[in-house]
């Protein structure tokens, strides 16, 4: 399946007749959401924020476009959760080139993680690491998850099942 089909399959992505909300209603109902979930996901607050302005400026600068789907606010998470992750996954990068260069030199930067819980997520597969935080963050269902991720909700549900296992054996808590 070529990526175009996968995208015309999102169920965000349909069109809705009519003219969208202005944006400023929508950011400003949205906005606090979407921070949250990218906060619980990365742990960084200048990371989720710049990942969560991000979303908005993409979904402003499109908004003609944007404001027609069916779940915009879906398209935002979405958008701000792989800007999230994709930082994440730099910053890590960097930081593990900076340690290979120069190791005697350079001693790794304080996490400043200090929730246990949150860096277990952040190892875990991106999907899952999604779920988890959409759905104990932003306090979504499986459908709503689903909705935000463009996948069915019992493929939801199968990642959240895993990412469960993984944590109550990774943080040894009995499930």
């Amino acid at each position: 399946m070529e990526r175009g089909d996968r995208r015309r399959q999102r169920s965000d992505d349909r069109q809705v007749v009519g003219s969208p909300e202005p944006f400023e209603t929508f950011y400003r109902r949205e906005v606090r959401g979407v921070l949250a979930v990218t906060i619980g996901l990365t742990r960084r607050t200048g990371d989720a924020e710049d990942a969560t302005q991000e979303a908005f400026f993409r979904a402003w600068r499109d908004w003609d476009r944007i404001g027609r789907l069916e779940r915009p606010a879906a398209w935002v998470r979405r958008v701000a959760l792989n800007l999230a992750i994709g930082r994440w996954r730099q910053v890590r990068a960097e930081t593990r080139a900076v340690l290979r260069l120069r190791p005697n030199d350079v001693s790794p930067p304080a996490d400043p993680v200090s929730d246990r819980f949150w860096a277990e997520v952040r190892a875990l597969p991106r999907r899952q690491a999604q779920v988890v935080a959409l759905t104990y963050v932003d306090d979504l269902d499986s459908d709503g998850v689903a909705a935000v991720l463009g996948i069915s909700a019992s493929t939801v549900r199968v990642h959240l099942a895993r990412a469960r296992v993984a944590l109550a054996e990774r943080l040894e808590v009995e499930e």
